[in-house]
């Protein structure tokens, strides 16, 4: 059963840094391509980034462009989102999933809680 867990989650100033994982079980990378989400409070869920399982291409929405960099550690069947220069607004729950778009047949995670506040 494929099954996604993110971690690394929690409060942090603005200007600050997080880097969160999902570790993707029941599956290798090379089989899907891993993207992250967010939801804040009174928002729909938004899709942030993805990467290939193919080449390793990534891609980012605007809103996190520059400042959030995805990346994957085969041996760790893991996925990464280093986040940089924080600010309030992206505040909300973080997950990831088995593709780049929302939709049925795709797995998901459970969410980890990233908190942006001085």
């Amino acid at each position: 059963q494929v099954q996604l867990v993110e971690s690394g989650g929690g409060w942090v100033q603005p200007g600050g840094s997080l880097k969160l994982s999902c570790v993707l079980s029941g599956a290798t990378l090379d089989e899907y391509v891993i993207g992250w989400f967010r939801e804040a409070p009174g928002k729909q869920r938004e899709g942030l980034s993805c990467i290939s399982s193919r080449d390793g291409k990534s891609h980012y929405a605007d809103s996190i462009r520059g400042r959030f960099t995805i990346s994957r550690d085969h041996a760790k069947n893991t996925v990464y989102l280093q986040m940089n220069s924080l600010n309030t607004e992206d505040t909300a729950v973080y997950y990831c999933a088995t593709d780049c778009l929302q939709g049925p047949g795709v797995y998901w995670g459970q969410g980890t809680q990233v908190t942006v506040s001085s």
